[in-house]
């Protein structure tokens, strides 16, 4: 009797080794003094006015595990001690056009991290440094969610209050990647397609969805109803705001994907938020300050904040 409960004792041992191992396999920080193009002064000190908030937040290169693939991400990280509310940010373009470096995950992650979040986002399997083959919406949703491993990792992430945010093709990897998870506690699209179905640019199905959708023109139908969150709102959970942003004159993806989204929302009484900027282009650039700063209210409030969530019962008088 002694003999078997030693067993099971070490079987159970090894079991929790295996189920507990990283997949983290290496964490970099970048040295800021490595890119002199940040500062204002030969000696490196100062900040350039549009990156002073570089001041408070330190950044990695993390290298983790994707379907036993080596991914590559950034995480900016508040110097501020203490657990801090999570942003997956996930990135728009295909293959090496829109992935991130250095320099963009500065942009893109550094001033939300300044707000007091950590901002994490992955090039997904094929682009940047990452391995692997691109599916635009296929395994490749893998590399999202398993950031949701990542962070688990990360002694400074506050695990249980985590958004995402995705641009332009970000956008339908949020769309899939919350049908999927529910880990995610707000989210915010800006410039998203929802409906893949609706081909506006012929180049683009010839030069990414043909190329990067496995067995493309064999299955085209069903690959892109994969894709259109336009046709699986049912999906999406009640309990979990989203906001989407669009440009009215955006040519890459016209902002009828998020009106008619915003319809389907309605039906199934998905809380969100819907806001047009007149005359914006597919990254909003017109009007970034109110862009940035609605992206910040919107997560300050459903994540940071944890207001409760809006009264989607038709009510009042």
């Amino acid at each position: 009797m002694k003999r078997f409960l030693v067993i099971v004792h070490i079987t159970a041992s090894l079991f929790s080794c295996t189920s507990q191992e990283s997949i983290i396999l290496e964490k970099k920080k970048i040295n800021w003094q490595d890119y002199p193009v940040l500062f204002s002064d030969s000696t490196k000190t100062t900040f350039i006015d549009k990156f002073h908030f570089l001041r408070s937040v330190d950044m990695y290169e993390i290298t983790y595990l994707s379907d036993g693939l080596k991914i590559q991400s950034f995480a900016a990280i508040p110097r501020k001690e203490g657990k801090h509310p999570v942003i997956i940010y996930n990135r728009g373009g295909n293959r090496d056009f829109g992935a991130l470096n250095i320099k963009t995950a500065i942009g893109r992650f550094s001033k939300l991290a300044d707000e007091g979040y950590i901002v994490i986002g992955c090039n997904y399997r094929g682009s940047g440094k990452s391995e692997g083959m691109e599916e635009f919406g296929g395994k490749d949703v893998n590399d999202v969610l398993n950031l949701t491993k990542v962070i688990k990792e990360l002694p400074e992430a506050d695990t249980s209050l985590v958004g995402m945010y995705g641009w332009s093709r970000g956008g339908m990897m949020t769309y899939l990647a919350l049908t999927k998870t529910n880990t995610i506690k707000a989210a915010v699209v800006g410039g998203g397609k929802s409906d893949l179905r609706t081909i506006d640019r012929p180049e683009m199905e010839k030069r990414v969805y043909a190329e990067l959708i496995p067995d493309y023109y064999n299955n085209k139908e069903t690959e892109l109803k994969k894709r259109s969150a336009i046709l699986w709102v049912d999906k999406f959970s009640p309990k979990v705001p989203m906001l989407l942003l669009h440009g009215n004159s955006d040519w890459r993806v016209k902002s009828t994907n998020s009106l008619k989204l915003a319809l389907e929302f309605e039906k199934h009484r998905i809380p969100y938020g819907l806001k047009i900027y007149e005359g914006a282009d597919h990254g909003i650039t017109q009007f970034r300050e109110e862009r940035d700063q609605d992206v910040l209210d919107w997560f300050n409030k459903y994540l940071k904040g944890s207001a409760e969530l809006p009264n989607m019962e038709f009510h009042g008088r």
